[in-house]
């Protein structure tokens, strides 16, 4: 109740209400420019429409049944908007809120921790100008994003002593995504043995291996058909399935240190801790063993994707980087920055004079280092890049897409597809040795085609290729050209459905 009445009164809400703002702002227009794309944008709002209208959530661009993907059941609820209204926004809207609420559950944590207001308040600026925050949120939709606040909120239920809420924050983490299981674990195993919160930690590591034996071994294998999970190919050198990965971990260890001591594992460590290094000290490193699943799944990766912080793999970590840097500044008088003070003012004395830095001047020096992170790492100058790539065909891309006035069946471009994922079948147009067949382009109703942003897995020759195919099938008018941008219709309508099952 403290917490509670000390929030009303700090300026807190203020900035999680622009910071959600913001962020929902910054995403959309991104969407509106066609910088959004099929993978995984496209992916989770066909999958949301289709559970609104009752279909089988079926994605089309991975020929899987939504629950063996990730077995994100957290996408049924989402759903409910989508019943509303159908509309892509509602997961941007989702995700910058989840994305700017993690402020709440972090300002409480330092309090908890014994912080005063100011410092506070500072932690709750680190949470959001750490990069994975504001990139995460450009790089379309990840139920990851929801499960942030609850993991946050699932830590300071367990210092709080509210059991109940704990288990309804990681059974909400637990149906966000398969792989947030082992953080859940690795959580559980944190809080037990040095948190002593026996009864959330027995919970949380408990939850997490039970969910990931039944998500990877029964879940998912049943809805793809007895596939195993599809990030496993990404450690195929350590094996085929999650037991010969495991195994060979131990088996074969010069495998996995070849991976650990490394340059990129170095360069991924800076990323990581780069932020908030002066507010880092090892004896509060403990939290970190919650993240180290997370860590060493991102280490040992092929892809190098998962050691950065533009993408979603790194985002679990944060909750207990950011206990790891409340605990530091809640001992006032270790970290980076206790060191570098007292070597530059040696003859000041310690004992009277620490409190007023830590009070005074310490969360003016941690705001400013956050905010220096965050023009460093983070990617808002996409926006005058990378983001305006399009503008020379994105008047042409929006009156195709608008023409496009069925349900049928759609094949077209990475960057156009999430504008008319509300259909059962889409399909990505992706190059490949010869072109697409007569039989296979009578699937679908129509045919969209950017010849000159051809986007993600094609190519311009390929493309032009592809419509001059369109231009002498009989089968296909033309109904709309501009700005090399294409849009051919079926004379007939689509004459086959797409072949996925949906194992229900």
């Amino acid at each position: 109740m403290l917490i509670i009445k000390q929030l009303k009164s700090a300026p807190l809400s203020t900035i999680t209400i622009i910071a959600a703002i913001i962020l929902f702002i910054c995403s959309s227009t991104r969407h509106l420019l066609f910088q959004s794309s099929a993978f995984e944008m496209g992916i989770y709002d066909q999958v949301t429409y289709l559970i609104s209208q009752g279909l089988p959530p079926i994605s089309s661009f991975l020929e899987v049944h939504h629950l063996g993907n990730h077995a994100a059941w957290s996408m049924y609820p989402v759903a409910l908007l989508y019943k509303i209204y159908p509309s892509v926004y509602w997961l941007l809207l989702i995700q910058a809120i989840c994305l700017a609420i993690g402020t709440i559950p972090t300002w409480s944590l330092a309090r908890h921790a014994g912080l005063n207001k100011k410092l506070a308040f500072a932690m709750a600026i680190v949470y959001l100008l750490y990069p994975v925050v504001f990139n995460l949120n450009l790089f379309d939709f990840h139920p990851e994003v929801m499960a942030l606040p609850a993991m946050l909120g699932a830590i300071l239920a367990a210092k709080l002593d509210k059991t109940l809420w704990f288990c309804i924050a990681i059974i909400w983490v637990l149906g966000c995504k398969d792989a947030l299981s082992l953080p859940i674990a690795g959580m559980g195993f944190w809080l037990y043995f040095y948190e002593k919160k026996r009864l959330c930690g027995a919970i949380a590591l408990f939850a997490g291996v039970a969910w990931f034996i039944i998500a990877t071994q029964a879940l998912i294998p049943y809805f793809k058909d007895g596939k195993p999970p599809g990030g496993v190919g990404r450690y195929r050198y350590l094996g085929g399935s999650i037991q010969e990965i495991l195994l060979n971990m131990f088996l074969r260890p010069e495998l996995v240190f070849g991976k650990l001591i490394s340059l990129k594992t170095v360069e991924y460590l800076l990323l990581l801790n780069l932020p908030v290094i002066w507010w880092l000290a090892p004896k509060y490193l403990t939290p970190l063993i919650a993240a180290s699943p997370v860590f060493a799944m991102n280490i040992l990766s092929k892809i190098d994707a998962q050691r950065d912080l533009i993408h979603q793999y790194s985002l679990p970590i944060l909750p207990f980087l950011l206990m790891a840097v409340i605990y530091t500044i809640a001992d006032g008088k270790c970290g980076l920055w206790y060191w570098l003070w007292n070597l530059r003012k040696p003859q000041i004395d310690k004992a009277e004079n620490i409190s007023t830095i830590v009070s005074d001047r310490l969360p003016k020096f941690i705001i400013i280092w956050s905010c220096i992170g965050f023009l460093a790492l983070a990617k808002y100058g996409y926006f005058w890049s990378i983001y305006l790539d399009y503008l020379d065909t994105w008047q042409a891309a929006r009156e195709a897409v608008a023409l496009v006035d069925t349900k049928g069946g759609v094949f077209t471009t990475s960057e156009i597809t999430p504008h008319l994922t509300h259909r059962q079948f889409i399909k990505l147009i992706v190059e490949e040795d010869k072109l697409p067949t007569n039989e296979a382009l009578d699937e679908y109703n129509y045919v969209l085609v950017n010849v000159r942003h051809p986007g993600w897995k094609s190519s311009q020759e390929y493309s032009t290729k592809l419509v001059d195919k369109l231009k002498v099938n009989s089968e296909f008018q033309l109904s709309y050209e501009r700005d090399d941008v294409y849009l051919f219709e079926n004379r007939n309508g689509a004459t086959r459905k797409s072949k996925v099952k949906s194992n229900l």
